[in-house]
Order: structure tokens, then sequence, then C-alpha cells
């Protein structure tokens, strides 16, 4: 996969680039590899700096609670300094890019989660200039221990239903990026007062922070229309742990107190 495109700043004769990741699949904490090639022009050029980083596409809440979609870049690495490309010349730069731990996850078993949009951006300085290349797509796969909580909300009959980006912070956890991952899903039948619950991870080297949100359905006796739990899970010691009946216990219990179920 890579992009190639002329640097519109340059007008013709000018440089173009191309970045070609060697593998596309991910996981948070693991790094993406790959190779900027820079393909001289017409005319020998100062390259002033070459750059590439990570961008996801981020729900922001605008004017009138309007939801609107921004591009955040939320990690970048520079590739060297400045260098003088000979014209024809082709210039090819190997670079590892970390992923973040908190990087949201985009495949669940092999298939895309529908609103999930991040890649690998390639920047390019040039003539006092600088031209942003295309999104590189990756497909950034949960960890073991976030595939075993999704895989009990899945063993007790939750079906997806969406996932998104947003922009701010989920309060108490360890976030450190500006935007956090709510993965949505659909109850089973048994927690028929439900409408969805929404999941959040929030990791870092050790562990990760597993926020869960239940909303029930509109017209049932509550105190509150939303109930949150959250909970630490080692990276390395999830196994232990009945996920399935532990989310059962919870869901069972709040929803008994409430009379949602």
């Amino acid at each position: 996969m890579g992009f190639k495109r002329l640097l519109a700043s340059l007008g013709a004769g000018g440089a173009s680039v191309e970045t070609v990741l060697t593998e596309v699949n991910v996981v948070p904490g693991g790094v993406v590899q790959g190779e900027v090639r820079i393909q001289g022009g017409s005319v020998k050029q100062e390259i002033e700096g070459l750059s590439v980083g990570l961008q996801a596409r981020v729900e922001v809440e605008g004017q009138n609670d309007q939801e609107l979609q921004q591009n955040m870049e939320f990690t970048k690495m520079r590739l060297g300094g400045a260098f003088e490309l000979q014209a024809n010349a082709v210039h090819a730069v190997p670079f590892g890019l970390e992923i973040p731990w908190e990087t949201p996850i985009t495949t669940i078993d092999g298939q895309p989660l529908r609103g999930m949009n991040i890649g690998v951006t390639t920047e390019l300085e040039i003539a006092r200039a600088v031209d942003s290349g295309d999104l590189d797509p990756i497909s950034v796969h949960p960890l073991p221990a976030q595939q075993a909580i999704l895989g009990a909300f899945i063993q007790l009959g939750f079906r997806f239903k969406s996932a998104d980006m947003e922009r701010g912070h989920i309060r108490g956890t360890r976030q450190k990026l500006p935007f956090y991952q709510e993965i949505e899903f659909f109850p089973p039948q048994q927690y028929r007062g439900l409408n969805q619950v929404e999941l959040s991870f929030v990791a870092d080297e050790r562990e990760m922070d597993v926020v869960l949100e239940m909303d029930k359905k509109p017209g049932l006796f509550s105190e509150s229309s939303d109930t949150f739990r959250s909970f630490k899970v080692g990276l390395n010691d999830f196994q232990g742990t009945d996920w399935a009946a532990y989310l059962n216990q919870w869901l069972s219990e709040v929803g008994s107190r409430r009379n949602w179920f």
C-alpha cells in the first residue's frame, strides 16, 4: 500500500513522494514498519525535513451540539535532517513508527470496525513549503487482554453496533491521547431493559482501564439513565478471570436493582 503525488507547491518538475508499509496489521504497543521513497524531479532541490505520523478521524462537538469530523495527528516522528535531492534521484528512508498503547482498535476477528479511520501520514518539507500525503490506512488489532473482554461480550450474545473516536478525556483513567474510542454493542434478549453498552479501553505497557457505560431503554424507571463501571486488567495476567461471568454478574445485579430486567 502507498501513495504517490506531485508536490503541488513546487509546480512542474518537482519531487514526488511515496510511502510503502511493510505490514498494515499492527497492535497497540507495536511498531508499523515502512519506507518513504522520494523521487527527484527535473531539478535539484533542498529537502528541509521529512516526518511520518499517525492520524485518526475523530468526532468533535461543534456549535449547537453539532458533531463534526476532524483529522487529528496523535504521534509524529522526524526522519533524519535536511538533505539535497539531486534531479531524478531516488532517496529511500526506512522507518519504524511506534503505535501508542492507547491507539483505538480498528479490526476485530479480521473484520474492520465501521467508523474507524487510522493511518500513517507522511510530511515532506521543501522550499519552505509543507506537503502532507494521503492517509495510508493501518489495521489495529486488539491486544490479547482486550480480545478477552471483547470475546466475553460476544459469548454473552452481544452484537457489535458501531464504534467511534471522540475528542476528550475519560475521567479517572490513564488516558494521555486527546481522544478515546467507544465500541457500542446491542444487548441480547436476556438484558431486555438495556438499549446498548459502550466499551472503552485505555491501555499502557502494563495494564488497561476498561470503562463500561450501560444505557437503559427509554421509559424504564431508574435513578440514573446511564450506569458506569471501570476496572483495571493486567495485560499479562488477564487469563485467570472468567470475563463473561464477571460481566454477566455486574449487568444482572445492576439490572435487577433498578428493575431493568
